[in-house]
């Protein structure tokens, strides 16, 4: 089982034989915990600079304190990877002159995990609400609290960072922690399937801290929990991570490309 999601010849040996449970059950408990931190540090400063607001802070400003998130995730698990004797090269699978086919690959599992992702959004909502579940969804994803306003320069500071930043850092951050390191580290001891369920479950946990309300927190986790759970059946399946990554990246891409266009839209003006 140690050969689960690492290259197609099988996963390179580790020092000790198999990798670490502990730190496969660890490492992304850590992040999930680090996640709240990041967020609940970035509430105070714009509370305090700017006027508080209810937490969660502002999509553009949770993606801004990611930065340091997965700076130290990706070097932790890097860092792990290689103490066990394995590399996160081997993970991610890239392959001489197949990233056009990757890219196909990356966005055909785009394609299918936004599927279940988007329905189980849209099956939640209708569980919640019924009949007026879609005239409800602006109040559970946006929220009653309007967020604080930044200047236009502000704020363009800010979607810079967040476009350069977020999806070259957080997805392969993300794939080598929960889909990488703690899926192959879990599958050494213990079945696959519970590979890749924990994994997944601190997935969906660990977007609870993004969600702009109380009713968002369970579907938010939901949804990001059977995305996990597709994503970590594709890994296994796949044996390498590159697709996933890419598939990934695309829509950490656009979901921070509309903070350059913000400063830029005429809002209030008479």
């Amino acid at each position: 089982m140690t050969s689960m999601i690492a290259g197609s010849t099988g996963a390179p040996a580790t020092r000790s034989g198999t990798p670490s449970l502990g730190w496969g059950l660890g490492m992304p408990a850590l992040r999930v915990a680090l996640v709240a931190l990041a967020c609940a540090l970035a509430w105070v400063v714009v509370g305090v600079t700017a006027g508080w607001t209810a937490f969660p802070p502002s999509p553009l400003v949770a993606t801004v304190a990611m930065v340091p998130v997965n700076v130290f995730c990706l070097w932790l698990v890097v860092r792990r990877l290689r103490r066990e004797g394995a590399g996160a090269r081997e993970l991610i699978g890239a392959r001489t002159g197949a990233l056009g086919r990757d890219i196909l690959w990356g966005m055909l599992w785009l394609l299918v995990l936004s599927v279940p992702f988007v329905l189980t959004i849209t099956g939640m909502m209708w569980l919640l609400y019924g009949s007026e579940a879609f005239s409800q969804f602006e109040l559970v994803f946006v929220g009653a609290d309007p967020a604080p306003e930044f200047s236009p320069a502000v704020t363009l500071v800010l979607g810079i960072i967040a476009v350069l930043t977020f999806a070259p850092l957080n997805a392969p951050t993300e794939e080598l922690v929960y889909r990488g390191h703690a899926q192959r580290a879990i599958a050494s001891r213990w079945a696959v399937a519970l590979a890749i369920l924990i994994p997944s479950a601190l997935f969906g946990l660990q977007h609870a801290w993004f969600a702009p309300t109380s009713t968002a927190v369970l579907i938010y986790v939901s949804a990001f929990f059977v995305w996990g759970l597709g994503a970590g059946v594709i890994a296994w399946r796949q044996r390498r991570l590159l697709p996933l990554i890419i598939a990934h990246g695309t829509i950490n891409l656009f979901t921070t490309i509309p903070a350059l266009i913000v400063p830029f839209l005429p809002i209030g003006a008479p």
